[in-house]
């Protein structure tokens, strides 16, 4: 009996490994597949040449990735056009964006499914092989395996590359709104990125319910899916958007998003190199592509809105399972009713009883609430520990995942703990406080977060196993294992996901999960004796990995620390400031800041926008430079009735990337810019800041304003060029090799202010 709950706990452990393992293909060198196959090689290629620099709108590197992803497609014969114009998105970004398109044509007339992804980086330093290089790369790729086969879908399929997804969907917005080809869309499955590594989400983007759209996606019989209802419904609370939310919301066109977000710390930074791409990543894109273009390619595009929803979630050796929304309440009640009879039944057979099942839920409250606190603090911690780790935007540092070891390896250790000093207590009395627990939790989602229903599928596992404790003094523990394996399926890779995806401000979720997955195996835990030895394990594991952690905190040149500077010139005061948003400065920086934080006394230098409202924390006085300032022109100013009609023209006198507007708390009637008008909703909900102009070609920026006669405008210039580290003008040493710029941020950049007033 002992050798088999061993063998038993082996399994157990082999099923958390398998639940990660098995939601990715392996990699194996494949360039000499079959021309029919998708090759992660071939397609390796693409990401090499796309990332050989930044090329952001603007940055001499976009031209050269525009024609090179359109020599590609020319190369296995489709024809390729561009779409070209100016777009400020909803995000009151302005740029130029440039469209790539070609269209394979289908064997009858109907709606066409889209591939798409976009091709340009985050702006200033990004190198974009994963984000999005690999989307363009597996797209390349997939469509010339797709060709290959020579076979002719029934529906069209438009590939489309759009430009300026990193300020702010522009070139989707583009498509959408004036292209021709829009109203043939009846499906778009979209490839993005958000990291360098991991599994592929599936995620859906849709107005309605989801019940056709999974239900055809199921039939792709894909190999790895990776998704599930949960992460549906946190999506569509979020702010986060992507190309195909353009689609769906100004266009009511459906589709999926397949995102990889692991190695987070990679994400819009100099990092995001081809060398830091996961194969076995960009392998899972592939494995996503072909099956649904061909599937997609000869379904019913038309008949795939649905009113209903279903709960879905992948589970290994099963692929993607679902079932409706109107299971959820059923479901729910029969675990209820099981319960009970099981409570009774327990009573009946003297097996369960009531001072002793009280005693049985002090471990599992104890348990929760150290790691509920454990969690919940753990960032905090971490970054009064390296502060320099507030430096990393993204919320994940480079010993992110060891960081989620030590965590989940302490939360551990309570458990066995707390159990262990529980030990006299019977598993069926221990096991009836964490199941009504889990039947709280689960009616929890059934009312507010509907996706989250499948909870309950673990549930019916451990209900079995109470069932055979009640009756059984001693059961096999192979059969609690096997009881216990929905639960490890589900909520093991949960432990990982939501800090990787969220950051570690949300180590709390993996404290928890590894709290309540516990109480899912206490069948089979509580057959274990000594279970202190287990915790005194995992408290060495703790230690042993808290080591780690330590010993990989540092920068260094394979984990640079982020580091900005800014040199900022305000004419209307005649003063320069040097300026940085790193909350610990490094020697190349510190050279011209100095050592006392503040933030800057001048309000309008905490309005330049960032992703994560970054504020500068250190600046000094610079010297005044001879900054060539951009010809700000009056062009028209005349007042029509109760409205006074003004139109600016900003000329750069020296290559810019970028130009932000401000005003004062004015109410706007309309506004223009560069003949783009700036929507209702848009000006009522702006606050001060108007445009931001991502510059192509060192264009101008041209303002066209109606406001109140009687009121008083005041417009704020910021023009910015990044390049600090080149300019003639100054003496800024290149970063050393242990830093890298920092995302997010404006950032080595040569900013110039300028106000102007109409009284």
């Amino acid at each position: 009996m002992k050798f088999s709950k061993s063998l038993a706990l082996f399994l157990l452990a082999w099923a958390v490994y398998w639940s990660y393992k098995s939601l990715m293909p392996s990699y194996q060198p494949d360039a000499d597949i079959g021309k029919t196959e998708f090759s992660v090689d071939r397609a390796l290629e693409h990401v090499k040449n796309i990332s050989k620099e930044p090329h952001g709108v603007g940055f001499p590197g976009h031209e050269r990735v525009r024609a090179y992803i359109i020599s590609e497609l020319k190369k296995m014969g489709l024809k390729t056009i561009t779409q070209e114009g100016y777009t400020t998105g909803d995000w009151g970004n302005l740029s130029k964006a440039t469209n790539i398109l070609a269209r394979i044509e289908g064997k009858q007339q109907g709606k066409a499914l889209v591939v798409m992804t976009h091709y340009d980086s985050s702006p200033h330093s990004s190198l974009g092989a994963s984000d999005a290089g690999s989307g363009v790369a597996t797209i390349l790729e997939g469509v010339r395996a797709f060709l290959e086969e020579g076979k002719t879908p029934k529906n069209d399929i438009i590939i489309l590359i759009t430009d300026a997804e990193e300020l702010g969907l522009n070139g989707a917005d583009l498509f959408v709104k004036n292209h021709p080809w829009t109203k043939d869309v009846g499906l778009a499955l979209n490839f993005e990125a958000r990291g360098s590594g991991g599994p592929s989400y599936m995620l859906i983007e849709t107005n309605r319910g989801n019940a056709k759209l999974i239900e055809e996606f199921q039939k792709a019989n894909l190999k790895y899916p990776v998704a599930n209802s949960l992460a549906y419904s946190i999506y569509k609370m979020l702010p986060n958007d992507t190309d195909l939310t353009v689609f769906r919301e100004d266009a009511d066109i459906e589709g999926f998003v397949f995102a990889f977000i692991d190695d987070h710390f990679d994400y819009h930074t100099s990092l995001d190199s081809y060398e830091r791409l996961d194969k076995k990543t960009l392998a899972h894109q592939g494995a996503y592509l072909m099956p649904l273009m061909k599937h997609f390619g000869n379904a019913d595009l038309e008949n795939l809105k649905s009113l209903n929803d279903l709960v879905y979630v992948n589970l290994p050796f099963f692929g993607l399972i679902s079932y409706p929304y109107e299971w959820i309440m059923p479901m729910l009640i029969l675990a209820s009713l099981v319960f009970i009879v099981l409570i009774i039944v327990g009573f009946v057979k003297k097996e369960l009883n009531g001072l002793e099942i009280l005693k049985g839920a002090v471990p599992a409250l104890l348990t929760l609430v150290f790691a509920g606190l454990l969690g919940y603090f753990g960032w905090s911690a971490i970054t009064w520990w390296y502060p320099g780790f507030k430096d990393m935007l993204h919320g994940f540092t480079y010993n992110g995942h060891t960081y989620i070891v030590v965590y989940t390896l302490l939360s551990l250790a309570i458990c066995f703990w707390s159990y262990h000093k529980f030990r006299k207590v019977s598993t069926p009395n221990l096991l009836v406080f964490p199941i009504l627990l889990w039947l709280i939790i689960c009616g929890a989602v059934a009312f507010y977060l509907k996706g989250a229903s499948f909870f309950v599928l673990p549930l019916f596992g451990v209900l079995a196993a109470f069932l055979v404790t009640i009756n059984q003094e001693k059961p096999n523990p192979f059969l609690m294992v096997f009881l216990a394996l929905p639960a490890v399926f589900i909520f093991a890779p949960f432990v990982k996901m939501f800090p990787v995806g969220l950051g570690l401000k949300m180590l709390i979720a993996a404290t928890i999960f590894t709290t309540l997955l516990f109480f899912l195996i206490l069948p089979f835990v509580g057959q274990l004796k000594n279970k202190n030895r287990f915790a005194y394990l995992a408290l060495f594991l703790f230690v042993v990995f808290s080591i780690s952690a330590h010993v990989q905190s540092d920068f260094n040149k394979d984990r640079p620390k982020p580091s900005s500077l800014l040199y900022v010139y305000n004419s209307d005061e005649n003063s320069a400031l040097w300026a940085t948003y790193d909350n610990v400065l490094i020697d190349w920086n510190g050279q011209f800041l100095g050592n006392e934080k503040r933030n800057p006394e001048s309000r309008e230098y905490k309005m330049i926008p960032s992703k994560y409202r970054s504020q500068f924390t250190y600046v000094t006085e610079a010297p005044k430079k001879e900054i060539p300032m951009p010809w700000i022109d009056t062009v028209v100013d005349t007042i029509i009735g109760n409205e006074r009609i003004l139109e600016i023209c900003l000329t750069p006198k020296r290559n810019v990337n970028r130009v932000d507007v401000y005003t004062n708390p004015i109410k706007l009637n309309s506004a223009r810019v560069n003949r783009i008008a700036l929507s209702e909703y848009f000006l009522e909900n702006r606050r001060e800041r108007l445009i931001t102009h991502y510059v192509s070609q060192n264009d101008y920026t041209e303002l066209e304003l109606s406001f109140p006669k009687d009121s008083t405008l005041q417009l704020t210039f910021y023009e910015a060029s990044n390049d600090l580290l080149s300019n003639p003008l100054f003496t800024v040493p290149e970063r050393p090799d242990n830093s890298i710029p920092m995302p997010f941020v404006l950032n080595d950049a040569v900013l110039v202010v300028k106000t102007l007033k109409f009284d």
